[in-house]
């Protein structure tokens, strides 16, 4: 398999993190800051939408009620996925496509993991040096680009 067809599912963050579709925003906020991510799949079986800290921080700058407002409220859906087979090229064109940065990696309708814009900026540099035929010749003088 060359770079370009890396499959999705080799660089997927798993398990992906999911939660109820009625928990408040403010929960759903505490639980992104405590796990350190970016975002939550609602439901699990099957997908109901995605909540992310974007949505949170639009639900704030409509000055929302934080304590009433459930995931329901702010949640986008339907959710943009991917399988896990599907190529990181395709995953980026995907996210593209669709304005999003995270696609929850699906298998018959189930969440297995999720891919984010960021996986893909720290998966892409390491491609292109392995795709270098050879070393640069100022690489050796530790002149980097």
């Amino acid at each position: 398999m060359t770079d370009t067809e890396t499959e999705v599912g080799e660089l997927m963050t798993e398990p992906v993190e999911t939660i109820d579709a009625d928990a408040t925003v403010v929960e759903t906020a505490r639980i992104l800051s405590e796990r350190g991510i970016g975002s939550l799949i609602v439901g699990a079986d099957p997908i109901e939408g995605i909540v992310t800290e974007g949505d949170i921080v639009r639900n704030v700058a409509e000055e929302g009620d934080l304590s009433e407002t459930t995931v329901t409220d702010i949640m986008s859906d339907p959710v943009v996925t991917i399988r896990p087979h599907e190529s990181v090229r395709t995953a980026g064109e995907r996210m593209g496509h669709n304005g999003v940065k995270k696609l929850p990696v699906t298998e018959d309708g189930s969440a297995v993991g999720i891919v984010t814009t960021t996986d893909l900026a720290h998966y892409l540099p390491r491609q292109r040096v392995s795709m270098s035929p050879q070393r640069e010749p100022d690489i050796g003088k530790g002149e980097y680009e």
